[in-house]
C-alpha cells in the first residue's frame, strides 16, 4: 500500500453567511465506512435543528460515497466529494451543515456553498502523511551481525526485537515499500545465509 495523505485530526470550520444561510463544515479522519457513516450521526446529533446535513467521504482503498440530505442531487455530496478528492486527501469524512437563512441558492449557488465550505475547511486542517510501515523476520549467523548492522543503519531501519539463540533473531520495521530491496540486500550481502519472513 503506497503513502496517502488524510488530516491530522477531527477539524470544524464555519464559513462566511451566505444569503443568510450559515454553513458548517466537520472533517474527522477515518479507515472504514462506518467511521465515516458515525461523523454523519454525530453530526446530526449535535446540531439536530441544521436544514441538511451533506456530506462525502473518501477511503484509500478508493471507495467513495456521497449524500445531499434533501438539496437538490448533485448539488451538495458530490461538491464536497469533489473537494476532498481535488485536495489529494482520502481516509477522511466530511460533513456540511446547512442553516437554511430564508433565501433560496439555485442549485449553482448551493454547489459553490457546499464545495467552497468544505474547500475552506480542507485548506486549513492539517494533514497527515500516512506511510504504511510492515515488519519482517530476519534470522541470521553471528558471523553476519556486522554485514546485517550496517544494512539496518544505512536504511535507517527500525529493530523491533531482538533474540540471541543458535542465531540472531530480528524483527525489523520499514516502510513497506522498502521490503523488496531490503530483502534483496540482505540475502546477497549474506551471501543467502539469512533466512527471512514476510
Amino acid at each position: 500500500m503506497p503513502r496517502f495523505t488524510t488530516i491530522a485530526g477531527p477539524f470544524e470550520f464555519e464559513a462566511d453567511p451566505i444569503k443568510g444561510s450559515r454553513f458548517i463544515a466537520l472533517l474527522r479522519p477515518v479507515s472504514t465506512e462506518d467511521e465515516a457513516l458515525e461523523l454523519v450521526r454525530d453530526a446530526r446529533s449535535r446540531w439536530p435543528g441544521a436544514s441538511h446535513h451533506c456530506w462525502a467521504f473518501a477511503l484509500k482503498d478508493g471507495r467513495t460515497r456521497s449524500n445531499d440530505d434533501g438539496e437538490p442531487g448533485g448539488s451538495a455530496g458530490r461538491p464536497i466529494l469533489a473537494q476532498i478528492e481535488g485536495h489529494g486527501i482520502t481516509d477522511v469524512s466530511v460533513v456540511v451543515m446547512r442553516w437554511f437563512g430564508g433565501t433560496k441558492l439555485g442549485v449553482g449557488g448551493l454547489m459553490r456553498a457546499y464545495g467552497g465550505t468544505a474547500g475552506k475547511a480542507l485548506d486549513r486542517a492539517e494533514p497527515l502523511e500516512v506511510i504504511p510501515v510492515v515488519e519482517i523476520q530476519v534470522e541470521h549467523d553471528y558471523d553476519d551481525t556486522g554485514t546485517v548492522q550496517a544494512i539496518i543503519g544505512a536504511r535507517g531501519l527500525v529493530v523491533r526485537d531482538t533474540q540471541y539463540d543458535a542465531r540472531v533473531q530480528l524483527r525489523l520495521s520499514m516502510e513497506e515499500t522498502l521490503v523488496d530491496a531490503v530483502v534483496q540486500e540482505i540475502t546477497d550481502r549474506t551471501s543467502g545465509r539469512a533466512t527471512i519472513d514476510r
